[in-house]
């Protein structure tokens, strides 16, 4: 289904949007609506969890933190990208 069209565009910058089938059981109509991200987020499954966890570190060696471990505290985290943000704004 195509999406919708922003004010002032000829058309969609966005992909179309997928709907399900309209032939499903009431039953596969039901579980699918309960595939959101939301629900795949709060599950965590293991393959989720490992895939952030290496996201993570590789944002940290992009950012040439050495010392990164995934016990940092946010806290620590936040301050680094304050301070790499501010450096970057005073260029």
């Amino acid at each position: 289904m195509p999406e919708v069209v922003p004010l002032g565009l000829a058309r969609s910058p966005y992909p179309d949007r997928i709907e399900p089938r309209t032939d499903l059981s009431e039953a596969d109509a039901k579980a699918l609506q309960k595939r959101t991200l939301t629900n795949l987020y709060n599950q965590r499954p293991a393959w989720l969890a490992q895939a952030h966890a290496q996201l993570d570190a590789a944002v940290a060696a992009a950012y040439g933190w050495a010392d990164y471990t995934p016990a940092m505290a946010d806290d620590e985290i936040l301050r680094r990208l304050l301070a790499l943000n501010l450096a970057r704004a005073a260029d």
